[in-house]
């Protein structure tokens, strides 16, 4: 595919775009390493879409508990927009004493925090839904853990004398739809919006936004799902009603009641996402591999929303016995935790090895996920097998 003049930074490195998308349709084992793509300001990662951005993270580089800027997952629903630090405000609008215009500067006269957050996509692991649904195929990499600078969403709200009573804050990005394709924006309740862990980005891991994901500025909901997460944001405005765009209503909404899997929902009963449940995987050894009859380490991340991670427990023999694994010491709210169980096998042979968190809440992760139409919220146990063999 040919880029505008304007958007050639955006190329992606020559790979085959037809084989990495035939992989994903057929399994999500079949991906590997020779599917990735390369992006300017990225490792190599697993492309979905090219245009806008959906890029996955291989489960194989979890391997520190702050996922670096250029291994972190993209979602995006419409095409990057292109801001300016000199000419970028955020307009505050609404139910306020006093409209503001805020530029950057602005924004960074105000205290700054720091938080270590987990950002997960609400698909994530739409891939292993049963029967398959329709969306992105993400498996187990639409996620990643980092920290986030900036100030606090209500400092913002008080430079324009919000009405705290209201019950929402409505959010809009300078990323626009093409054609008929409606705007990404999102409203969720005040109370979260004054929560002091919601900030207004201006940092990823100490550095500036990166382009591709939200600068100079974007929304941080912490323990929420990404679709609360807004990039490149230019409008605030709080009012008394949600917004009724196609992203709040019907997409992003779940069924409160389960439903068949296969089944429809009826769309009386459906609810807006916003706390994340509880989930652990593997993450090393990946899927099929082919392992030494030597010890191993068995290595994970697990996270739980706005609940911390307690417990994470681990079966190398399908689930008839368990053993708990050592977590790493971040017991914090909002940031998930890395994991790891040191393992010998016992002999040669194919091994199902399983893994399960427990949070604060006494949430366990389940052995199926609620089957929903979206393919939102999966969270069952993870599994993968391996085979074992002596080796020479």
């Amino acid at each position: 595919m040919s880029l505008p003049e304007n958007q050639k930074g955006n190329a992606w490195s020559r790979t085959s775009r037809r084989k990495l998308l035939a992989c994903f349709a057929l399994s999500p084992a079949l991906a590997s390493a020779k599917d990735l793509i390369t992006v300017p300001g990225k490792r190599p990662l697993l492309l979905h879409n090219d245009r806008p951005e959906d890029l996955e993270t291989p489960a194989s580089y979890f391997s520190s508990w702050i996922t670096p800027n250029d291994i972190f997952f993209v979602r995006q629903h419409l095409p990057r927009p292109r801001l300016e630090e000199s000419t970028y405000r955020l307009a505050i609008t609404g139910r306020v004493s006093q409209p503001r215009q805020l530029t950057l500067a602005d924004l960074r006269k105000l205290p700054q925090h720091r938080l270590p957050a987990t950002l997960e996509c609400a698909g994530n692991g739409r891939a292993f839904f049963q029967p398959r649904v329709p969306g992105v195929q993400w498996m187990r990499g639409a996620i990643g853990n980092a920290e986030w600078t900036g100030p606090r969403l209500r400092d913002v709200l008080a430079l324009a004398g919000a009405d705290l009573n209201a019950a929402y804050v409505t959010v809009n990005g300078a990323d626009v739809g093409l054609a008929k394709t409606p705007d990404f924006i999102r409203s969720f309740p005040m109370k979260k919006a004054l929560h002091p862990a919601t900030l207004l980005a201006l940092e990823m891991n100490r550095e500036p936004l990166p382009d591709i994901h939200g600068f100079p500025v974007r929304l941080v909901v912490p323990g929420w799902d990404g679709t609360s997460w807004v990039k490149w944001v230019t409008n605030l405005e709080v009012t008394n009603e949600p917004n009724n765009g196609f992203f709040m209503n019907p997409a992003y909404r779940i069924p409160k009641h389960p439903v068949a899997p296969g089944s429809p929902a009826n769309p009386a009963d459906l609810e807006v996402i916003e706390g994340m449940p509880v989930k652990s995987c593997i993450t090393s050894p990946s899927d099929q591999d082919r392992l030494p009859l030597a010890p191993t380490q068995l290595r994970g991340i697990a996270w739980a929303g706005e609940e911390r991670i307690t417990r994470v427990e681990v079966s190398t023999d399908a689930g008839r016995h368990w053993q708990e694994a050592q977590l790493s010491p971040q017991d914090l709210p909002f940031a998930w935790r890395l994991w790891t169980l040191d393992w010998m096998p016992p002999e040669e042979g194919y091994y199902t090895i399983l893994s399960r968190a427990t949070d604060s809440a006494g949430r366990i992760q389940p052995v199926v996920a609620t089957w929903n139409p979206s393919g939102y919220l999966y969270n069952a146990i993870d599994r993968i097998g391996i085979t074992v063999e002596k080796r020479a």
